[in-house]
């Protein structure tokens, strides 16, 4: 069995070594390198073509978005994961308009970032379980009348797919090699299914898509 490789990058080197103690423990992972901050990682992924990368939220210099925004336009394979301190929505919004594919809080047990990493690795998604009830709580107390069923009704074939793509977490380059479709195009439809259904940024599509059971929750580890 081929082990998912990767990429620690983390500004702290305690915390990466404890996090590489752990995954050289899995007989499945293994950790290609190790990057200080955001611009390292970046170089990083172009030389040792990680599976994902483990990347904290918030380092000095170049930002962790950027960062994640260039490895996925330049390797669109890699899977990127933010570990972060900060039950925050924003931050959790911001990560998934640049592409990420999870997002793990770093007081978490040990077991929910292995889960992660390999839930990530087949092609899915994670987000740490008290983010996740924050989200489905929102959208509970949003509601879901029939104004938001019918502007779902005027979905097209073709948007109703792309929607369930990106909130699977695909880029729009993915979806359109996926389709035979240009990028531009893909973006139309994105534009298109976002402003039918209200919806402003891509933590809000994830949203949706689980209230309406276009995919599934993750199983979350109890804590």
């Amino acid at each position: 069995m081929a082990k998912a490789r990767i990429l620690l990058t983390d500004d702290h080197t305690l915390f990466r070594q404890g996090i590489r103690n752990l995954l050289a423990a899995e007989l499945d992972m293994e950790v290609v390198g190790e990057a200080a901050n955001a611009m390292e990682a970046v170089a990083l992924a172009r030389e040792t073509r990680p599976d994902l990368v483990l990347m904290d939220i918030g380092m000095a210099g170049m930002s962790s978005f950027e960062a994640t925004r260039l490895i996925r336009r330049e390797r669109p394979e890699t899977r990127v994961v933010f570990l972060s301190m900060y039950d925050d929505e924003e931050y959790l919004a911001e990560s998934m308009e640049v592409g990420a594919d999870g997002y793990i809080l770093k007081d978490a047990p040990v077991e929910q970032l292995i889960t992660a990493v390999r839930e990530i690795v087949r092609g899915g998604s994670y987000l740490s379980p008290r983010l996740l009830a924050r989200v489905v709580a929102d959208f509970r107390q949003q509601g879901h009348g029939p104004a938001r069923q019918a502007r779902m009704d005027t979905l097209t074939k073709r948007e109703r797919e792309i929607l369930k793509l990106l909130a699977e977490g695909k880029s729009v380059k993915e979806i359109a090699g996926e389709f035979e479709l240009s990028a531009k195009t893909v973006e139309a439809h994105k534009f298109n299914l976002m402003r039918k259904l209200d919806i402003h940024n891509r933590a809000q599509l994830v949203q949706y898509a689980i209230q309406r059971k276009i995919i599934r929750l993750p199983e979350a580890v109890a804590s």
